[in-house]
């Protein structure tokens, strides 16, 4: 059988780093289910295990082996309070790289999108305990003459404190503690592209993609929310927050090459795949790694 092109071994390369968890060499084996309120919410790597043994009043080691929220924090309030103060005395210590980029922004906790929050976990630090972290991603395009699509490409600023100068969606963002997917969506457009409201809300929801991958700050279960956004020709993404250095109208050719690049934000660039496929310009008969692709878009904890 023949070699992948050099594309398609670069978008298989991508898709494995962001699977890396399920991948031969992954930390998966020696994790332990991270339980709160009987309901398991991610997954705990064998590095953290000392220091929940000094917090006895909010951790337990069941007999089976994974590890407890303690269960006389019986309310949201009460785990969400108790766990804070012990990332709080993690971040004093220095203990864990990822609590170096705290953000004061909280995500929920619950096993399944679908079910009620049992607590709030600062951002940075979920990676620790598995917790999946949601988010939204927004593919702005606008149609060309010719009936083709070019999309619009947002570089990163170099002071971020995550992938700071790389490729990345028009708009991006994470689901904070108490927005919704939507009002996310519209916030995000108008922060970082300066897209005004009424444009923002035709977005369309056309699915979402899940992965796990793991590194030197922990395990993230992640899935996004993936909307389309057609833009009129007349509206142009400008630079908002600070978050977005500059943006790009790229035909989607040219789209395609930089997702295999090293340039490509990750996730974006798996977001951006996925809108590759279902727009056609991807398909079973012009790539024989469809499969393998589509496969690896959809991969949970």
């Amino acid at each position: 059988m023949a070699a992948p092109s050099l594309w398609a071994e670069g978008i298989l390369q991508l898709l494995s780093k962001m699977n890396s968890f399920h991948m031969q060499g992954s930390s998966k084996a020696l994790c332990k289910p991270f339980y709160v309120a009987g309901q398991q919410v991610g997954v705990v790597q064998p590095q953290l295990f000392p220091h929940l043994s000094k917090y006895p009043g909010v951790f337990q080691l069941a007999p089976s082996g994974h590890v407890e929220l303690g269960s006389q924090l019986s309310s949201y309030e009460q785990r969400s309070a108790a766990l804070e103060r012990v990332l709080a005395d993690w971040r004093e210590q220095k203990l864990f790289r990822c609590l170096s980029g705290w953000r004061d922004e909280k995500y929920e906790v619950m096993p399944r999108f679908c079910d009620t929050p049992l607590m709030n976990m600062e951002r940075s630090a979920t990676s620790l305990f598995g917790v999946k972290r949601y988010g939204v991603h927004i593919n702005g395009y606008v149609r060309r003459g010719d009936g083709g699509r070019a999309m619009w490409i947002g570089r990163r600023a170099r002071h971020k404190q995550t992938y700071p100068g790389m490729l990345d969606n028009m708009v991006a963002g994470g689901l904070s503690v108490g927005l919704g997917v939507k009002e996310t969506l519209v916030k995000e457009c108008a922060e970082e592209a300066c897209i005004p409201e009424s444009i923002a809300a035709t977005a369309k929801p056309v699915g979402s993609v899940s992965y796990t991958y793991e590194d030197e700050r922990g395990v993230f279960p992640e899935c996004q929310f993936v909307y389309d956004l057609e833009l009129p020709a007349d509206c142009v993404p400008e630079v908002g927050d600070g978050e977005v250095l500059e943006f790009y109208l790229w035909p989607l050719e040219q789209v395609k090459e930089a997702i295999a690049s090293s340039e490509f934000k990750p996730n974006s660039a798996i977001v951006v795949l996925d809108f590759l496929i279902r727009h056609g310009a991807l398909d079973a008969d012009n790539e024989r790694y469809y499969q393998q692709f589509t496969e690896g878009l959809h991969r949970e904890l």
